[in-house]
C-alpha cells in the first residue's frame, strides 16, 4: 500500500494494530513500534480507535505501563477503550485495578463483565470468577438486558467451575448450564466443548460424553475435551479409539491427551509411537508437556532409568511439571536415590511449593530413611513453607 503511494487513514491502522497483537511477542513489538511512528506520521495518533487498539496491543504485549498511558490520552474513553484497558489489567495481573475501574465505569456491557471474569481465570482467582459471575446474573445490567452472558462468558466461567478446587464447584457448573438450556437457543461447539471439559473433570463421565453424542459440529477442541475427559476417567482405551476417528486433523493439545491415556494404561510402546508420530506425520513439534507426558509414561511403567535418559536428551531444560512426573513415578517405585536427585532439583525450581517438600520427605520415610525425611522437613520449615492443610469433598450428582 505504502509501495503504491496510497496513504493510510484512521481506518487503516486498527485493523493492522489488532494484526500485529496476534504475532508471538517479539514479532509483535516490533510490528507495533513502526506502526506507532506511522500513525503520529499520518495524524491520526489522536483517533480513539487507533488509540484504543494500541492499549490492546500493549496489553498483548504484557507492557501495562505502556497500555495505561495510551488508555489516559483518550480525551472521552468509551466503553470499547475501557473495556480494553480492563483486559490489560486482567491480562497482567492488576485484578484490584480491573475491579475499581468496573466499579467506575458509568456505562457497562457484556465485554465488560466478561473481562473482569477472565482476568481472575487468567490469574488462577476461580472462585472469584464465579463469584463475580454470580454478582453480574443478578446486577441491573443483565436484567435490563444490556449484558446478557455471551459465548466468551460462558466459556470463561464453565472453565473457572472445572478448575476450581474449593466447594460447590460441580453445582454451579450444573447452574450455569441449566441457564444456557433455558435462554440459549443454540449451543454453540465452543459452549459445549467448555460443558464436556467441565462435567469431565468434575468426575461426570456420563454428561461429558451424551453432550459430546447430541454435538453434530465438532471442532478439534471438543475431540480434545472428549479425549481428556476419558483418559481422567479411566478410559483410556476408548480416549485412544476416540483419538482415531477424529474427523479432524489433532493439535498440541490432542497428544497431551492422548500421551495421558497411554501413560495412565502402561501403554508404553503405543505411546512412544504416538509421540514419534506428532512430527513425523503431522508436523507438530514435541513441547514441555509432551515430553513430561512421556516421563510419566516411562515412569509409571517402572522404566525409571529410560524416563531420566528420555528427560536428559530434552531440547529444554526439565521445567517443574516434568520433575514432578519423574518424582512421583520414584515414589511409586522405591526409587529412593533416584529420588533424592529429582527432589533437589524440583525444590530449587519451586522452593516455595510445600507438595514437593512433603513428596519427597514421604518417599524417604517409606523407605524408613528417617533421617532423610527429617532433613527435608527441616528444609521446609526453614524455608518458611507451610503445608497446605488437605480436605475431602462429596459431589452429589
Amino acid at each position: 500500500m505504502l509501495t503504491h503511494n496510497a496513504s493510510p487513514n484512521k481506518l487503516t491502522f486498527p485493523s493492522l494494530i489488532k494484526a500485529a497483537a496476534t504475532l508471538l511477542p517479539p514479532l509483535a513489538f516490533l510490528s507495533g513500534q513502526p506502526l506507532r511512528g506511522q500513525t503520529l506520521k499520518r495524524g491520526v495518533s489522536d483517533d480513539p480507535f487507533v488509540q484504543t487498539s494500541f492499549v490492546s496491543l500493549y496489553a498483548q504485549l504484557g507492557d501495562l505501563v505502556s497500555a495505561l498511558k495510551m488508555f489516559d490520552e483518550i480525551p472521552q474513553p468509551c466503553v470499547v477503550s475501557c473495556n480494553a484497558m480492563l483486559d490489560a489489567f486482567g491480562k497482567n495481573g492488576d485484578m484490584g485495578s480491573a475491579v475499581l475501574m468496573f466499579s467506575r465505569m458509568s456505562v457497562r456491557d457484556v465485554y465488560s463483565w466478561t473481562s473482569v471474569i477472565n482476568g481472575y481465570a487468567r490469574n488462577g482467582r476461580f472462585g472469584e470468577a464465579i463469584g463475580f459471575f454470580g454478582k453480574m446474573m443478578v446486577d441491573k445490567d443483565v436484567i435490563g438486558g444490556v449484558a446478557k452472558p455471551n459465548e466468551a462468558t460462558f466459556v470463561s466461567v464453565l472453565s473457572s467451575c472445572a478448575n476450581f478446587e474449593g466447594g460447590g464447584a460441580l453445582h454451579h457448573g450444573k447452574q450455569i448450564h441449566g441457564y444456557m438450556v433455558k435462554n440459549e437457543n443454540v449451543l454453540t461447539v465452543f459452549m459445549g466443548t467448555a460443558l464436556i471439559a467441565f462435567y469431565g473433570k468434575m468426575g461426570c463421565f456420563e454428561y461429558a460424553y451424551k453432550l459430546f453424542s447430541l454435538m453434530i459440529v465438532k471442532e478439534v477442541c471438543t475431540w480434545n475435551a472428549m479425549i481428556c475427559s476419558l483418559a481422567l476417567n479411566g478410559r483410556e482405551k476408548d480416549a485412544l479409539e476416540t483419538f482415531r476417528m477424529m474427523e479432524c486433523c489433532p493439535n498440541e493439545v490432542t497428544f497431551v491427551g492422548v500421551l495421558s491415556a497411554c501413560a495412565r494404561a502402561k501403554l508404553v510402546d503405543l505411546g512412544l509411537e504416538i509421540f514419534h508420530s506428532m512430527q513425523c506425520e503431522f508436523g507438530i513439534v514435541p513441547r514441555m508437556e509432551h515430553y513430561g507426558c512421556v516421563v510419566d509414561l516411562l515412569g509409571r511403567a517402572g522404566l525409571l532409568k529410560e524416563a531420566s535418559e528420555f528427560m536428559e536428551t530434552m531440547p529444554f531444560e526439565a521445567d517443574a511439571s516434568v520433575l514432578g512426573a519423574l518424582l512421583g513415578a520414584c515414589r511409586i517405585h522405591g526409587a529412593t536415590d533416584l529420588a533424592n536427585e529429582v527432589g533437589q532439583r524440583i525444590i530449587k525450581l519451586q522452593p516455595q511449593h510445600s507438595g514437593r517438600y512433603v513428596q519427597l520427605s514421604s518417599i524417604y520415610a517409606g523407605e524408613e530413611r528417617w533421617d532423610n525425611a527429617a532433613a527435608v522437613r527441616n528444609l521446609m520449615r526453614d524455608a518458611g513453607v507451610q503445608k497446605v492443610p488437605a480436605y475431602s469433598m462429596i459431589h452429589q450428582q
